[in-house]
Formats: C-alpha cells, structure tokens, sequence
C-alpha cells in the first residue's frame, strides 16, 4: 500500500490506503478572508498564530499555510508565516502557492518534509514545479487539470493526473510522493460532482496506487447548512478511497463525519479516537466506579 510521509522537525504524518483520514487545516488562508488579508500584508501575524493553534486543537493533523495577497510580497509572507506556524506547533505543513518564487521561500524557511501544493498537468508548471519538488525531497499536491482547464469528464482528469505522476517519475519523484488533487466542483452547480470525484477517487487508488486530497469545503459553496453537505461528501470519499481532504476540523459537523468515518472504515481500531472525543463525560465516571445516585433497575411489576 502507499504511505506518503510529511514531517515537521519533531513530527511525522502518514497519508494512507487503510490509515486514520489525514484533516489538513484549512484556515491560514488570506483568499476570501480580507481581515486576516490586510493583517498579515501589514506584518500582523497574530490571526496566523490563532488560527494554527485552533485547528490543531481541532484534531487536524497538518495545516495547509497561504500567502496568496494580490499586491503583496508573497515569497516574504509565506516564508514569515511557516516560521511562525511552525514556532508555535509541531504538525507538518502544506506549503500553497501558484508562484514558484513563493514555494522556493517556503522550502527555505521549513523544517521537515512538507507537502508542496501544487503542480497542475501544465507543461511549464510540470517543469518549474517538479525540479524543486525533487531538489527538496518534498511530496507534492497533483491537480488534475492542465491547459485545457478542468475536464466534466472524470476520465480526462484521471488522464491529467497519469501524466504528472509519470512526469515526477521522470524527475526521481516516487509515486507515494505524489498525491492527487481530482479537483472538487460545487455540487449546487454541477450536480454529479460528487459521482464524478468517487469515480475518479476509486480509479487514483486502484489503478495509479495514489493518495488523494482535495479542497473539501468547495463541494457545498453557496448551499445553506453547507457543513453537513461537506461532511456528507467526506464520509462518502473516504468509502471511495480519499485519504485526505484540506478542510475547516473547526466544523463538528465535517469533523464529526471523518471520524465516523474512520470507525466504520477499520481505521479507528476499538473505535478509540471517536470515544476519545465522543464519550459522555458523567458516563466515563460511571465506569470509573462512580456510581452514587444511580437507581437500582426496576424489577418489573410495579404501578
């Protein structure tokens, strides 16, 4: 099976065919947010801060970190935002940006394995991108979708995905270090988006040998109640072989389906994560001999 290893300095994460869903924090992440926006373009890093510890303690077991402002210096916001994520928590990164200039910085500026997010199929991002893929020895984000821009069809995306990996083969990049994005579409607007992604899922797995991930939260864009349609979506790609998702662990109700999840996939053994968290606080004291106050069962019979 394939197991992709990212790490901090002190840290190591595994994404994996039969592993625990890895919950990539999405949240240090200025596109649509123009508070933390204009915070961090001014060299106010304190929401960065806030917003790496919340997720962890959320449970996400890695945080996805973007710089993405438009009249920034994103190279310089990047590399000041890893080496403050990664001051105040030890869980691995992603490193997202469209500019090679930006990645180079954050490669720079991380320590560990990180999680390079991302190349697409394009001819000039596959050779910009995977030579410093493979010069860092990072893993790296797949998007399936190249100059043609993304495909309806899940066949031409599995197509755009085969030729990255083979492309990173061709530049010393192994396969489980390769993790293919198969591009989530908001399911309002296209409605087999979801039947497209658990196709596409099932053929990455079993025909390429690849993780997956995806931008989770893209599924439910403009429905009301959209987390339980996340978390809906969630629970239905890891049955189709999902082993990663970059996502808000802030929503209990995403949160809540990934571990459901993992209990009903095996990968929760004894179901000890879910009642780690799941558990009834006045029910663990019970059984740790607490028991004052409860009722003797009712032999039956009385009025």
């Amino acid at each position: 099976m394939t197991d992709t290893v990212i790490s901090s300095g002190s840290r190591e994460v595994v994404i994996g065919f039969d592993r625990p869903f890895v919950m990539i924090g999405e949240r240090i992440n200025p596109t649509g947010r123009k508070l933390l926006a204009e915070e961090m373009k001014n060299g106010d890093f304190s929401r960065v801060q806030a917003d790496a510890l919340a997720q962890v303690e959320a449970g996400a077991q890695m945080l996805d970190v973007n710089a993405g402002i438009p009249l920034a210096d994103e190279p310089a916001l990047l590399a000041e935002a890893i080496q403050l994520v990664q001051s105040v928590t030890d869980v691995p990164l992603s490193i997202d940006s469209s500019i090679i200039e930006a990645l180079e910085a954050g490669i720079n500026a991380y320590e560990g394995k990180p999680l390079i997010n991302s190349v697409t199929g394009e001819q000039e991002v596959l050779d910009r991108v995977l030579p410093l893929v493979a010069k860092s020895g990072a893993a790296v984000v797949a998007i399936s979708n190249d100059e043609t821009g993304i495909s309806e069809d899940p066949d031409v995306r599995f197509a755009v995905a085969k030729k990255i990996v083979e492309a990173a083969h061709d530049h010393g990049i192994p396969t489980e270090d390769v993790v293919v994005d198969p591009l989530v579409m908001p399911i309002g607007a296209m409605s087999n988006a979801g039947r497209q992604v658990f196709h596409l899922v099932r053929r990455l797995r079993d025909e390429l040998g690849v993780n997956t991930t995806c931008g989770a939260s893209n599924v439910s864009f403009g429905l009301p109640n959209r987390h339980v349609i996340t978390g809906t979506f969630l629970s239905m790609a890891i049955g189709a072989g999902m082993t990663s998702a970059i996502m808000n662990p802030l929503h209990s109700e995403v949160k809540s389906a990934v571990m459901g999840s993992d209990v009903l996939m095996g990968n929760d053994p004894n179901c000890a994560a879910w009642i780690s968290v799941h558990r009834d606080p006045e029910a663990a004291g019970a059984s740790r001999g607490g028991r004052r106050g409860r009722r003797r069962p009712s032999s039956g019979g009385g009025t």
